[in-house]
């Protein structure tokens, strides 16, 4: 039997993590279309609602029902508004292990949200889904992406040589692709001990059984 994520509701101080919705769809395929995004990602450009609805109806459901990942929105608690996305995936149940990562819209950046995302859903893997290894990898060259691990307490573990593409702006306008290198960074449970003082409510979740 294959082991799965369930639907939960994640909440912080000022965000909440939930499923990703079809009412998302605007507001993702404008996240997903920022410079910095198809910078350090493989989605498509231009990135349609079409392709952010796809994403939310059928790949974010296959992935977690096949034990998998998870994707969740993470948005605003005061608005409601999308920050961002928290992606689960390459996870192993036998291990323990998954591999986390996130993107922020460009609005929302210089806030501390993706740290603050990453850790609540760091401290769930931990405490309610008994995880023993959280991973990240972070592109060379992108360091605001190594900066969130470093503050949730990732610990760098090595470097996996010509293993990423990343894409950069062609003076036609176009993209082009760039190989480099990812940094590997994991989190066990005992490294985010002193992180958690960040969260507010003890990083307290509510679990929806409910949602689809």
């Amino acid at each position: 039997m294959t082991s799965t994520f369930p639907n939960i509701s994640i909440s912080t101080e000022r965000l909440v993590l939930r499923p990703l919705d079809t009412d998302d769809v605007p507001a993702l395929a404008e996240m997903m279309n920022d410079e910095q995004v198809a910078a350090w990602t493989d989605v498509p450009r231009p990135f349609t609602e079409e392709a952010a609805r796809t994403w939310i109806t059928e790949y974010a459901p296959a992935e977690r029902t096949a034990g998998n990942g998870l994707d969740l929105a993470v948005t605003e608690f005061l608005t409601q508004r999308l920050v961002g996305v928290i992606q689960l995936t390459r996870t192993n149940w036998h291990v323990r292990s998954t591999e986390l990562s996130y993107i922020v819209a460009p609005w929302a950046r210089g806030e501390g949200y993706a740290s603050e995302a990453a850790l609540a859903t760091a401290q769930w893997l931990f405490g309610d889904q008994k995880f023993e290894r959280v991973e990240l990898r972070t592109a060379a060259d992108n360091t605001a992406s190594q900066q969130v691990a470093q503050k949730i307490g990732c610990i760098s573990e090595g470097v996996l040589r010509g293993a990423c593409i990343a894409h950069v702006r062609t003076d036609d306008g176009g993209w082009s692709d760039v190989r480099t290198d990812f940094i590997v960074w994991s989190l066990l449970p005992e490294d985010i001990e002193g992180a958690y003082g960040q969260l507010t409510e003890t990083g307290e979740f509510t679990q929806y059984t409910d949602w689809n």
